[in-house]
Formats: structure tokens, C-alpha cells, sequence
């Protein structure tokens, strides 16, 4: 036991630690043997290892050049978010070097966790060590041998290789455990010999096909060397002027200035900003951060759970802080600084007549709610900063850190539109009166922090309705009496802005937002106020804390139910007021009274008719269409069949649109299908939605599913960040494909397609397939692409 009962230095240990030493490994079972095994053979592990990284050696692979692109190829689709296995986040060196962590990030935990955020909860490696990571990297002597059978990550991309994936095309569900919620196994590298012995088939990728000979051997000289890597490279100059002139800018020290960069934070702080004036090639992205170093120095980001929480430092900064791990689709917002965003922001909040006399202080009644917070700031303002990029407030709702959805996504539909009150029809001195005067009322779950009581809900749900009441005392008095309520109401999106209107896509537990009237006429539709859009942005976001109590994640979810219910009241609100009721009642058939009771009540009874004119027996199918002219050319057409030249596949697609029915009840959520026509690859994507009586109940969804009403979506190109199958078919047999798809009714059904079509995870082309995908996505979106994840595809 001599390597175990030795410090580095050599010295002797006292006997108290080695008896509590000894306790600790039984309990993380780990025997002492095994380490002493390892100390003797590489030495004693120093955590401090890859606080300095190995620098680049002559004639090993490069990280940024060699290894990264392999990494992001082969690792990075299923290791790039906070629910990756064993949180192992393989999108940049500095993941790698942190190790992984066996804890769920996802759990239902009775008190909130400390967060474990790369790039921001700690620096080091070392760091890491102290919050529970285990390296998966050699920390032992820097020999080859060590490098390598000290390495986690080398261990399980060798197990692969040495047991390749079995020929069957679905893998044996009992070896094979794909769910989300699946027991983690995370051997640290004293475990591995018995992982390698239990779980042969369990090697990186794990359920998909091996890394080739060539891909292997780059990674397995990269960690022989010691992992080295390079400094980040150098920025462009252009891109580093940029840089000194926003930052110049968000650290205005006006009282005013300094309010409103607290503001554009908020906002902005899951954003990847970038410089769309900069050369293209240039795909540099940023993370607006505080900072307690000011601009010209390094860099050292103040970590807070939320935005808006206290800095704890007498004087910060506003810093852009280079992104350095790979782009992944889940967590990629891109949001473009440039001289004409400067313009408008001082224009609509600098230049605006009104004086800010105090900062607002980071209590959290105060600052967890933006109405309190920024009520110095012209509505106007905050309201036209929210539309000018509205798909990707929308998005934030999605994507950042919530990688699993089940919290938010439980209360959408599978498929809506959403549209904007127009800021122009908004009074700005009754609307900030009014929002002044309701700030109460408008009190957020994120008031009570991260360990809410389950039960605090129903307090938002009575200052909720109280707002609602007064809502519609407030449009009686505006609308009603003018009798004003038409099409102009809703934002066209001015001159040239195309996000007046959006499309969601809800993939079960995921979703997707994309600019346009997407698909087939939804069931449902939201109109959307500034009061609601600040409301929903703060609640699901910037108030958000996964890593918070379960009761704090539930008040979440139930308190997002109020804010759909609003939504949707002002859609019906454009409709004949003899129409209301019956549509309303279709959304909710089969809800509970308590919901009935919430959503039938005096507040949604608003008395005011709409001066809309309308002319045939279906009033929403109508409005739809009064909406798409009323857009104009503002409803880009990216995700439009009509773009579509070939007439084959055109025929094909067209039958798949019309695809409805019980038998979609087998088939993917969310499909890649790729077709491939005289030498020319087309790709869609097949959105199956799901419909449900209703989906205000937190439980039960299977009794509320309705698959009679199930229908598909086909787009082209890529939506959504977690494909569920991939399928190729080719000019010539795509309607074949179409066919079987439309007259499928059950799982034998769709394994037959499947047998016809399906790249499945084992097939041995797969990586070909997916890096064609992955090269057709970059191409056709340079700057709002990343690289999707495979977490969710089926093994079926």
C-alpha cells in the first residue's frame, strides 16, 4: 500500500487520514487495490495535471486542427449539453478536461444543486475536482502508455473498436438502454477494467457504429501526447474593433446607459452575438457576460444562477466572451450585432426623452420582476427591442439551457403560430401606467428563487387572475368603447422585419421555432402583447434555474399554463364574439373544472365585438388567411413546398403533407428524409403532430391523445435540434417511401418502412449519412446551424 499511503511529496500519512481515505473509496466503490494498482504503474494522480495544458507537440495531432473536427463528428452529437451522459461535455478542450460527473442534472430535486455550467461555475480542472468531476483524461505520469490506459476516453473508444457493434439492425433492448431517463453508468478510470468486463458493448459511440481506423488513430495519438492543445487562435482584427466598440457601449456609465445594458443582459446573455459586417468566413460568436475585470484585461465572468441575481461585486463589466466550444444546434440563438442594431437601441432607449434618477436594486421582488426593474424605461423601447429579433426571444424559451423540455413543453401544442399586438396600437402612457399599477399582479415564480414550495402556485394564480380582471376592465375601456378591434391590431412587422410571425413545432420533449406560417392551419394560434412577452421571457428564462427544487421547476410549468391561456384568448379575441365560445370549447374538450373554471371566467369574457368583417362559416380558417395578407411579404417562405423544382419529388412531398390519421401514432416525431434525385441531394423534414383534447393537465397525456387528428408536416431542410430517424429514399422509389407512410396503421408497419428506408444507428453507412447531413445543414445555414444531437434517435 506504499503508493497509497504516500503523498506525492512522499511523505508519510497520518493514520486518521488513511483510515478515512480507505471509508471514502469503499463509498464511491472503488477498492484501494485498484488505485494501488495505478499508482504503481503511473504514478499518483495530480488533479493540477491539465490546469496547464500540454502545448502542441511537433509531429502530434493538433487539437483545433485534427482532433476537434473528429470529436464534434463522431462525440459531440451525443455530448454537447447539460443532459449529456454523465454530464461529459465534448465540445471543446476544456470539457474534455473537466471529466464527467455521474449526478443528473436533469433529477427531481427536493432543493435546488449547485450549478455545474461549463465555462462558468469553475475555470480548472482542478476546480472541477472539487465539484464531483472525474477525469477522463490521463492525470498520471505523461508516458504513452499511462496517457492512454489511464484515460477514460481512450478506454471506452477502444472498447468499441475491440467489440464492434452487432449486425442486427435493432439493437438488443435489454444491452441497449436509449430512454432519457436511463440508469447513467460513469466509470472513473479505477472502474474501468470491470466496465470493460460488464458492459462489452457499451464503448464510445455508444449504440453507434465505431470511429474508422484513421479517425481512431488521431485521437489515440492526440492523448498519447498528453492531449496537448494550442492556445485559441488569434481573432481577426476587424472582429477584435468590434469588440472594444460594444464593449465601449455596454458600459456606458450614465444612469440611463447603465439601466439599459442591465436590460439588454438580460436578454441577451444566452445569446451567440456575432459581426454580420465582418467577413462571413469569419464565424466567430460571443456571450455577453459580466465580468469583474474591465475591458483590455482578462476576462473573469461573475457567476450568479440568473441574470438578474446580485453581481456580489461593488463594480462589473459588460464583456463579450469569445465561444469556444463547438456550435450545437440545441443551444445555438445567433443574434447579430451591427451598426444598424447601435442605431435603434439609441435611438429607442438613449435618445428617448425620460430620466433615470436610481438603479433598481437585485432583491429578488425587485429584480425578478421586469416591471419593477425597468419600469423607468419607455415601454416602447423595451416592447420594439423584444419584436426586432422576436424569433429568438421565442426561441430562448426552447433552447439554452433547458436541453430537456418536459417543464415548459408539456403545456404547447405540437404545432401553433404566434403573432404581435403592434407596438404602434399600444398606448405607451396608459400601457406603463397600467403595467406600473399591475406590477403586483404580475409577481413571478422566480420571486421565491430556486427552492419554491409546490404549493406557491396557486398564490401566481390569484394575482394572475386579478391581472386579467384588470386586463379587461383596461381593453373594454381603450377598444371597446372605440369599437377599434381589427386587423391592425396585429404587428405586420414594418417595412422589412420578418418576424412578425412565428411557427412552434413541439417534438415531444424538444421543439423548434422557425419565422413564418409553417405547415397546415394549426389548431390554435396566440396573439401576443409586450406585457405577456416579458412575462413569458422571465418565467421560462432568465427566471429559470434548472438546476432548481422540483417545486421550482412545477410552478414553472404551471404558471406557463395561464400565460398559453392568455395567448390564446387574444387570438380569439380577433374572432366573432358569437364564435368564441365553440372554439375555445374544441381547445379544451375534456378539461377539468378547475381549468374551466380559470378559463371560462369573467376576464375571458371580454364583451368588445372584433370590426374585423367576415365572410364565410369559418371564421379562424379566415383570419388565418386575413393574417397572411395583412404579413405580406413578411412571411418568409424558407420552409415553403413551392420551392421545390422537381416535380417528382414535389408529387411525393405533397402526398406526404396530406399524410393524417391514427397510424402516425408509430411514427417518429421528428424524421430527416433525404432524396436523392441525379446526382442532387434534397432533404425535408417530417414534423409529426401530435393532438390531444387539451393540454392543460400536467398528467394523463396518454388519455388525452387523440391520434384520429394526428397529422404530418413536410419542409425542406432542417428543423429542430433532435432528429428521432433518418431515412433515404430515391427519385424513383420516393413515392413508394409516401405510400407505405400513408397507409401505415401499425408498429409492423413502420418496420417495414423502416427496412425499406431507415439509416438506422447501426447501419454502416451511418456516419457517411450523417456528415452529408451535417455539410448540407452548414451550407444552407452559415450562421444559424450547429451540430444536431442524436441523444433521441430510435432504436427501432
Amino acid at each position: 500500500m506504499a503508493g497509497l499511503l504516500r503523498t506525492r511529496l512522499g511523505r508519510p500519512t497520518n493514520k486518521r487520514t488513511v483510515v478515512a481515505l480507505l471509508l471514502l473509496l469503499l463509498a464511491i466503490g472503488c477498492t484501494p487495490m485498484l488505485l494501488h494498482q495505478l499508482d504503481e504503474q503511473f504514478g499518483v494522480a495530480d488533479n493540477t495535471r491539465y490546469d496547464k495544458p500540454t502545448k502542441p507537440i511537433v509531429g502530434a495531432p493538433e487539437y483545433w486542427r485534427d482532433v476537434r473536427p473528429v470529436l464534434e463528428q463522431r462525440c459531440t452529437v451525443c455530448h454537447g449539453c447539460y443532459d449529456a451522459p454523465c454530464q461529459q461535455n465534448l465540445t471543446s478542450w476544456d470539457g474534455i478536461a473537466r471529466g464527467a460527473n455521474a449526478e443528473l442534472v436533469y433529477g427531481t430535486n427536493l432543493r435546488a444543486v449547485e450549478p455545474t455550467r461549463l465555462f462558468v461555475d469553475a475555470q480548472l480542472p482542478s476546480e472541477w475536482r472539487s465539484k464531483k468531476f472525474h477525469p477522463v483524461l490521463n492525470e498520471r505520469d505523461d508516458v504513452r502508455e499511462a496517457n492512454l490506459q489511464g484515460s477514460v476516453l481512450y478506454r471506452v473508444l477502444d472498447l468499441k473498436r475491440k467489440n464492434p457493434l452487432p449486425t442486427a439492425a435493432i439493437l438488443d433492448a435489454k444491452v441497449f438502454d436509449f430512454s432519457l431517463d436511463r440508469k447513467q453508468t460513469c466509470p472513473a478510470i479505477e472502474n474501468m477494467t470491470a466496465f470493460e468486463k460488464d458492459h462489452a458493448q457499451w464503448g464510445m459511440p455508444f449504440g453507434l457504429p465505431a470511429l474508422s481506423s484513421k479517425e481512431f488513430a488521431t485521437v489515440e495519438s492526440w492523448l498519447a501526447a498528453g492531449a496537448p492543445v494550442a492556445v485559441t487562435p488569434a481573432l481577426p482584427a476587424a472582429i477584435q474593433k468590434q469588440i472594444v466598440q460594444w464593449e465601449a457601449f455596454f458600459n456606458g456609465t450614465a444612469l440611463k446607459q447603465q439601466l439599459v445594458n442591465r436590460y439588454l443582459y438580460e436578454h441577451l446573455y444566452l445569446a451567440h452575438l456575432y459581426f454580420d459586417e465582418a467577413p462571413a468566413k469569419n464565424r466567430h460568436f460571443f456571450r455577453l457576460v459580466r465580468s469583474s475585470t474591465p475591458p483590455g484585461e482578462a476576462i473573469v465572468e461573475i457567476a450568479t444562477r440568473r441574470p438578474y441575481d446580485d453581481p456580489a461585486v461593488k463594480t462589473f463589466w459588460y464583456r463579450l466572451r469569445l465561444e469556444t466550444g463547438s456550435i450545437v444546434e440545441k443551444t445555438h440563438m445567433p443574434y447579430a450585432l451591427n451598426s444598424a442594431r447601435m442605431a435603434k437601441w439609441k435611438k429607442w432607449f438613449i435618445d428617448a426623452d425620460y430620466a433615470v434618477s436610481a438603479l433598481p436594486s437585485y432583491a429578488a421582488e425587485v429584480a425578478g420582476n421586469p416591471f419593477v426593474a425597468f419600469q423607468s424605461l419607455p415601454v416602447q423601447a423595451r416592447y420594439r427591442f423584444l419584436l426586432d429579433e422576436a424569433r429568438f426571444i421565442i426561441d430562448t424559451f426552447i433552447k439554452g439551457p433547458v436541453c430537456r423540455g418536459q417543464v415548459a413543453l408539456g403545456v404547447i401544442e405540437d404545432h401553433f403560430w404566434v403573432f404581435f399586438v403592434d407596438p404602434d396600437r399600444m398606448p405607451p402612457e396608459e400601457t406603463a401606467e397600467f403595467l406600473a399599477r399591475e406590477s403586483k399582479n404580475l409577481r413571478l415564480p422566480a420571486e421565491d428563487e430556486s427552492n419554491a414550495g409546490v404549493l406557491d402556485w396557486l398564490k401566481y394564480s390569484r394575482l394572475q387572475q386579478a391581472f386579467l380582471k384588470a386586463k379587461a376592465q383596461a381593453l373594454q375601456k381603450v377598444i371597446g368603447n372605440n369599437n377599434n378591434l381589427t386587423l391592425d391590431l396585429v404587428w405586420n412587422g414594418g417595412a422589412d422585419n420578418d418576424n412578425a410571425a412565428l411557427t412552434v413545432f413541439r417534438h415531444s420533449d424538444s421543439a423548434s421555432v422557425v419565422k413564418g406560417l409553417v405547415g397546415q392551419p394549426p389548431e390554435t394560434a396566440w396573439l401576443i402583447s409586450y406585457g405577456l412577452l416579458e412575462r413569458i421571457y422571465y418565467l421560462l428564462v432568465a427566471g429559470f434555474d434548472v438546476y432548481g427544487s422540483v417545486g421550482h421547476q412545477l410552478n414553472t410549468r404551471l404558471y406557463m399554463d395561464f400565460l398559453r391561456m392568455e395567448g390564446e384568448a387574444n387570438f380569439l379575441a380577433l374572432l366573432p364574439r358569437a364564435s368564441r365560445t365553440a372554439i375555445r370549447d374544441f381547445w379544451y374538450r375534456g378539461a377539468s373544472d378547475n381549468v374551466k373554471q380559470y378559463l371560462y371566467g369573467e376576464h375571458f369574457n371580454f364583451a368588445a365585438e372584433t370590426n374585423i368583417v367576415y365572410r364565410t362559416q369559418q371564421p379562424q380558417q379566415e383570419l388565418y388567411s386575413l393574417l397572411k395578407a395583412r404579413l405580406g411579404n413578411n412571411v418568409p417562405q424558407e420552409f415553403s413546398l413551392t420551392k421545390e423544382s422537381s416535380k417528382g419529388i414535389r408529387t411525393m412531398v405533397d402526398r406526404l403533407q396530406n399524410v393524417r390519421g391514427a397510424g402516425l401514432a408509430v411514427f417518429p416525431q421528428n424524421s430527416i428524409l433525404r432524396v436523392d434525385d441525379a446526382g442532387q441531394s434534397h432533404y425535408f423534414t417530417l414534423l409529426n403532430n401530435s393532438s390531444y383534447s387539451n393540454i392543460s393537465q400536467l398528467l394523463q397525456a396518454d388519455a388525452r391523445r387523440r391520434p384520429n387528428e394526428d397529422y404530418l408536416t413536410v419542409v425542406p431542410g432542417i428543423i429542430g435540434a433532435y432528429p428521432n430517424a433518418f431515412f433515404v429514399a430515391t427519385a424513383d422509389n420516393a413515392m413508394t417511401f409516401a405510400s407505405m407512410l400513408k397507409n401505415m396503421k401499425t408498429e409492423a408497419d413502420y418496420t417495414a418502412l423502416a427496412d425499406a428506408f431507415a439509416v438506422r444507428r447501426t447501419n454502416p453507412d451511418f456516419w457517411r449519412f450523417s456528415d452529408a447531413l451535417h455539410d448540407y445543414y452548414a451550407k444552407q445555414q452559415p450562421i444559424a446551424s450547429g451540430i444536431l444531437d442524436y441523444n433521441r434517435l430510435e432504436n427501432r
